[in-house]
């Protein structure tokens, strides 16, 4: 069969699916951004699209976010186009939609069957909106236009999708009715093979301590440190946890970059906002048991999950991260938010423990209690990894699944590129 990849950083969500399509013997083409010359990468052929031109900022405010997919979808298209008129025809368009850049592909190829990657639907009274009320804006006049708005891009791919994908069912079930029966939820998958308990870690900090499984570390994972992943929640409970685990080493990671939701004001970084907010309520002492180590190379990302003492993570309702399902397969005893897409992954007091996002004392006396139990720590991340490998492991799970998926979507009928046809 010959498959299509679509993907603004490709390989995306596809870094799995399409080598193991490769490797079984299928034709793989991907197109990006993310590359500037054709290559070939693990046997997918992938080439380049460019935007040829600038998204103006002169429209309805909006529409500032659609007005930038209709233009990766413009770029996109004009690379099938050129990919068609070389000869290759697809049997089957695997695309993630959120960037809008598979908008138009049914129009250059009526009869691929498109399987899309559903991530998620934005509402405007339930998930992430108005979840923190901390950071409602001060004028929510439009705020249900607006999100309506930003769904135009989800609208105009319902129809093109032949089926759908999703890693879990909190997302899935944020989708209308009649586009959620098209989805399968089949999870990215975790490779527990590499995500693993490893007693003899190390994690060298850049003063050059090393940190061990000996130390008690209180570990704290965002893409970025900001709200919707709980960043000002941690923050808040780190003068208690501190004053309260005297030998605790804090390690955080993160960018001071924006992933979700609104930027910082005035120019700051929210990292900068709740440092400046909590400092003046931790001694010098104490602050220098706290280490901001950015983003890091994956090994290393991974050998500080493996030694975790007690791993916090927070989540507004929204995409839950991969990097809880690694924490669990590596072992980790996990202190978590009682939010929907967390409560997928973790049972509470089985698996980890749930704790009220906005309860900034309850997750400062959850983490401490936690951190002087090495039984219960002992008995939480067994069993934490236990479900990761029974339900999200990569090789014998996921993948299977995924690769399932592909076979039955290139037995389905083409849709219609119309959606009223």
């Amino acid at each position: 069969m010959k498959i299509l990849f679509i993907h603004q950083n490709f390989p995306g969500q596809y870094k799995n699916l399409a080598p193991a399509l490769a490797a079984r013997g299928d034709t793989c083409v991907a197109l990006t951004l993310r590359v500037k010359e054709p290559t070939t990468w693990k046997g997918v052929r992938v080439l380049p699209y460019q935007i040829k031109r600038a998204p103006k900022r002169d429209v309805h405010p909006w529409l500032i976010d659609f007005n930038t997919k209709l233009h990766r979808a413009e770029a996109c298209l004009a690379a099938a186009e050129n990919l068609k008129q070389s000869g290759f025809e697809p049997d089957v368009i695997v695309a993630h939609p959120g960037w809008g850049e598979s908008m138009f592909l049914r129009d250059v190829w009526p009869n691929a069957r498109i399987g899309l990657y559903y991530e998620l639907f934005y509402q405007s009274n339930a998930g992430d909106t108005g979840f923190d009320p901390e950071f409602e804006k001060t004028e929510s006049a439009g705020d249900l236009q607006r999100i309506r708005i930003k769904n135009i891009n989800n609208h105009l791919h319902f129809p093109l999708g032949d089926m759908g994908i999703c890693p879990t069912e909190f997302q899935a079930s944020s989708f209308p009715k009649s586009f959620r029966e098209r989805i399968s939820v089949i999870h990215d998958g975790i490779d527990t093979e590499v995500a693993k308990p490893n007693p003899d870690v190390s994690f060298e900090l850049d003063t050059g301590e090393v940190l061990t499984r000996e130390d008690q570390v209180i570990t704290f994972v965002n893409r970025n440190l900001e709200p919707y992943r709980g960043f000002h929640v941690f923050m808040r409970a780190l003068p208690e946890m501190l004053k309260e685990a005297p030998k605790a080493r804090v390690v955080i990671v993160g960018g001071e970059g924006n992933s979700y939701g609104a930027s910082a004001p005035d120019g700051k970084s929210w990292k900068q906002i709740f440092v400046d907010e909590v400092r003046p309520q931790i001694s010098d002492s104490d602050w220098a048991r706290v280490n901001f180590v950015g983003k890091l190379p994956y090994d290393k990302f991974l050998a500080l999950l493996q030694l975790s003492s007690v791993h916090v993570y927070l989540t507004y309702p929204f995409v839950l991260s991969w990097s809880l399902l690694e924490s669990m397969s590596s072992g980790a005893a996990i202190i978590a938010s009682d939010t929907d897409p967390v409560r997928e992954a973790i049972t509470d007091g089985v698996t980890g423990k749930l704790v009220d996002f906005f309860d900034v004392k309850g997750l400062a006396e959850a983490t401490v209690k936690l951190l002087g139990d090495a039984e219960q720590r002992a008995a939480y991340g067994r069993a934490a990894r236990q479900h990761v490998v029974d339900t999200y492991d990569l090789k014998t799970i996921c993948l299977p699944k995924q690769l399932d998926w592909i076979d039955a979507l290139y037995k389905k009928e083409a849709g219609p590129s119309d959606p009223h046809q």
